[in-house]
């Protein structure tokens, strides 16, 4: 069980953590949503609960709480940057399907 960040991801949430100038990292989870039954959810963490994982990538702290874990586990999240654009690309092997325009998914 694993959830990873390439070092461009890491780094960007890095960047962001600094600019905010507090929390303990990055809560990555999932919520029924879109047209095709889930979307995920990105949220800076301050402080955890007892039930939660942490996972670490060059020095920065993803926290998954276990409901999330089933959708997600084995993710790989990356900051991609494509002709005008950038954000978060989820590199998840569990998805079965997702819908045209990428915000949600299904298992």
């Amino acid at each position: 069980m694993a959830i990873t960040l390439t070092e461009k991801a890491a780094d960007r949430v890095g960047k962001f953590l600094a600019q905010r100038g507090k929390g303990v990292g990055l809560r990555l989870g999932v919520k029924t949503s879109g047209c095709s039954g889930m979307a995920y959810v990105l949220e800076f963490v301050d402080s955890t609960e007892p039930e939660d994982l942490t996972f670490e990538s060059f020095g920065v702290k993803v926290i998954v709480d276990p409901k999330s874990l089933t959708f997600i586990d084995g993710t790989e999240l990356d900051f991609v940057r494509e002709g005008l654009n950038e954000g978060f690309k989820f590199n998840n092997p569990n998805v079965k399907d997702a819908c045209g325009c990428g915000e949600s998914f299904n298992v």
